[in-house]
């Protein structure tokens, strides 16, 4: 069975179908590509995939368990984290607080023990930072985990927000266009963490991205969208050669 079964999705803003009957199926330790021209309506996928909207047709299962109508915090609860195109880390925070915010998706311990610092508040707080500082060190961050997040140089604040994403224990990350504004170095150490977040967590990974030597570096298989719709979808370089594929990113 499939980790993530996404089957005839669509929603509709008014009159408007932004995503129009896509489907689309991700294995376990899967790295899939979304891929299409701007506006092409893989963003609101990645919004129906975390319960910001809900579908007006269709499902989504995790595991077999349909997801639609869960909000955002059960859908990350049971097993979906994600990051955005715009950096959206808490950046007057430090690297290690930005981490253990990830970490509360678990209920650590209750309102009442963190107003009064009861005894396992400090217990679950001093489990918490020893758990951020282990994944601070899988990426190289331990030595900044006291810098404010947002005097990390760019390329390492979205390895923080890939690292504040797995504190949260997900099977299925999201990554929403990770390599906008990196240069061709910081593009390729990001090719390198991802594919060590696979390797590492076993968890699958869904991509939005528009760089397509990235896409073809990691990604096993990738979906098209085009104006809400889904244009092809298989192995990557296959994909990649379509001429509808070429048309639809560079015109006629």
């Amino acid at each position: 069975m499939a980790l993530l079964e996404v089957n005839h999705v669509s929603i509709a803003f008014g009159g408007l179908k932004a995503v129009d009957d896509v489907s689309l199926s991700v294995e376990p330790e899967q790295i899939y590509g979304l891929i299409g021209p701007n506006g092409a309506g893989k963003t609101t996928v990645f919004n129906l995939l975390t319960g910001v909207y809900k579908p007006t047709e269709g499902e989504i299962l995790l595991d077999g368990k349909n997801l639609v109508g869960c909000s955002p915090a059960v859908i990350n609860q049971r097993g979906i984290a994600r990051t955005f195109q715009n950096i959206r880390l808490f950046k007057n925070m430090t690297v290690l607080d930005n981490v253990k915010a990830g970490l509360h998706n678990q209920n650590p311990y209750g309102t009442f023990s963190g107003i009064f610092r009861m005894p396992s508040y400090f217990r679950q707080e001093r489990r918490m930072n020893i758990r951020a500082m282990e994944l601070l060190k899988v990426f190289d961050l331990d030595q900044e985990y006291d810098f404010k997040a947002s005097n990390l140089p760019y390329g390492r604040q979205r390895k923080l927000e890939i690292v504040r994403a797995l504190a949260t224990n997900p099977k299925l990350l999201l990554l929403d266009e990770p390599a906008a504004g990196m240069n061709p170095n910081e593009t390729a150490q990001l090719m390198q963490t991802i594919q060590l977040v696979r390797e590492k967590f076993g968890i699958a990974i869904l991509l939005i991205e528009h760089d397509m030597r990235l896409v073809s570096g990691i990604c096993e298989e990738i979906t098209v969208l085009n104006f809400g719709s889904e244009l092809t979808h298989g192995k990557t370089a296959e994909v990649l050669r379509d001429p509808r594929v070429i048309t639809a990113y560079l015109g006629e």
